[in-house]
């Protein structure tokens, strides 16, 4: 062969070996991709329903009804930033019509209420304190009215996409514009106490509806059963499915012709869809209590269930999102702010000593200089470790140097690129031997392996058995949970 092919065929392989992979399938977008990095957020529950201790509102509360003691925005946001919450979602106005902001769409607003002499805008005043403590801020505007003499008629949309561009317009970016499926039923409706029927399919005109959110608020991620850009986990009980597809194809259900929120495929939704059609994570809402609205009988969530239902939402590429319920005060009750702040230090303490920090990692296969295994150490999501194209199974070995005590191990892929691995199996170094630990499929955003006991090794290995494509993972981490 001749020198100069030779070298041309030496420099093309280093070149080829520093290109990124290409993407796999469905990708997030950059809204998604800032939503990954909240991790956990809250929605907040607070209107009249609250001083009626019921958990949906018929429509019929006199606005005097919503006369809270002593409102404290900034106490309900300390509070969830001492839990680790990152966002906050407000209902500024829930199916019982009420709006929590002196809007021009209806007289049954915060207004006509005693707070602040009529002169409040609690959306502001929890907005600002969001902001004050360094979160991002996302509104739910219910869709359907209870209280709206309109609601049913072909007059209604205008009113509830008008109410949508008021909140996108006063309240600066959202992160999140949060829908469901609430279609209907008895209500008040300006006094005519019936229940009323809408065809969920066409209603609301989510197309057009959710134009208006695209236009006004870009980075605003479209939660609802079918995204757009989030979708619901289709439970309350805060976990998605042990394999957790981030990818999704919104279908009708048995016996429908459309997907819609409160309509949708959702015996999938926990685990989502492998190669589904949209990059669409999963969004896994609970309550902090029991009930989404505050109650006195109800306790909070211990900090130790609050921690299992970390590992099995952010645990598995989703979203967590705890439903908090101010009191009659406008405050979160002491037990709530307590559970917070303990569930808070757990993460926080657990995650924050990266065990494998100064290990050394040897690579079955490596792309080149740009994706070698330090990357995977480096405590930077934009930086990886890769395969060559033609490697779709690859192992890790990684040498902890000295003996280390860890009962949970993350594992987290470039999702820039998509969501490739499909199975691996992670093993552990004892008696001169190797010991399988755990058997997986998906990994995604992030996923965090809670082992039934705690093990004490100097070497772990991580086999990576399954890809339709070359390999590519961003972080590791080793870590003993506390608390």
């Amino acid at each position: 062969m001749k020198p100069l092919l030779i070298l041309f065929l030496f420099l093309s392989t280093s070149i080829f070996a520093q290109s990124p992979p290409k993407p796999y399938g469905a990708l997030p977008s950059k809204r998604q991709l800032a939503w990954h990095d909240i991790e956990v957020y809250g929605l907040i529950h607070f209107t009249p329903t609250t001083f009626e201790n019921k958990e949906w509102g018929f429509g019929d509360a006199d606005p005097k009804t919503f006369n809270p003691s002593d409102f404290n925005a900034d106490q309900i946001i300390k509070a969830a930033k001492a839990g680790g919450l990152k966002g906050i979602i407000l209902v500024a106005k829930h199916h019982d019509g009420f709006a929590l902001w002196p809007t021009k769409t209806t007289e049954y607003n915060i207004s006509k209420s005693p707070f602040r002499d009529g002169k409040g805008n609690l959306v502001k005043e929890v907005e600002q304190a969001v902001r004050k403590n360094g979160l991002k801020f996302g509104v739910y505007c219910s869709p359907w009215d209870r209280n709206n003499a309109l609601y049913g008629t072909d007059k209604y949309l205008a009113i509830y996409q008008a109410q949508l561009k008021e909140l996108y317009s006063n309240f600066g970016e959202l992160f999140m514009s949060w829908h469901d499926g609430a279609n209907g039923g008895d209500g008040y409706y300006g006094g005519a106490k019936e229940k009323r029927s809408i065809d969920n399919t066409t209603y609301y005109d989510w197309n057009n509806t959710w134009a208006i959110t695209r236009k006004m608020q870009p980075m605003a991620n479209i939660f609802s059963d079918i995204g757009l850009d989030i979708r619901w986990v289709g439970n309350e009980d805060g976990h998605a499915a042990e394999t957790s597809w981030e990818t999704f194809t919104p279908m009708p259900p048995a016996g429908k012709n459309v997907a819609v929120p409160g309509q949708a495929n959702y015996p999938e939704s926990p685990e989502g869809i492998r190669n589904g059609k949209f990059w669409m994570p999963a969004e896994c809402d609970v309550p902090l209590r029991k009930g989404w609205f505050y109650h006195a009988n109800e306790k909070p969530k211990t900090p130790e269930t609050l921690f299992d239902l970390y590992l099995k939402s952010v645990g598995r590429g989703a979203g967590l999102d705890l439903g908090l319920a101010p009191d009659t005060r406008g405050q979160l009750h002491a037990d709530d702010v307590a559970a917070l702040e303990t569930f808070g230090d757990m993460v926080k303490h657990t995650f924050g000593n990266n065990l494998a920090q100064n290990a050394q990692i040897k690579a079955s296969n490596s792309r080149g200089k740009k994706y070698v295994t330090t990357t995977l150490l480096d405590n930077n999501r934009e930086s990886y470790w890769a395969t060559q194209d033609d490697s779709h199974e690859a192992s890790l070995e990684i040498d902890l140097k000295t003996a280390k005590t860890f009962d949970i191990i993350s594992l987290q892929e470039y999702i820039p690129l998509g969501q490739r691995i499909e199975a691996y199996t992670i093993e552990v170094f004892e008696n001169n031997d190797w010991r399988k630990v755990y058997d997986g499929t998906s990994i995604g955003a992030k996923r965090l392996i809670k082992l039934d006991n705690p093990v004490t090794t100097d070497k772990v290995k991580i086999n990576i058995t399954k890809s339709p494509v070359c390999i590519t993972l961003s972080e590791i981490g080793l870590y003993k949970k506390t608390g």
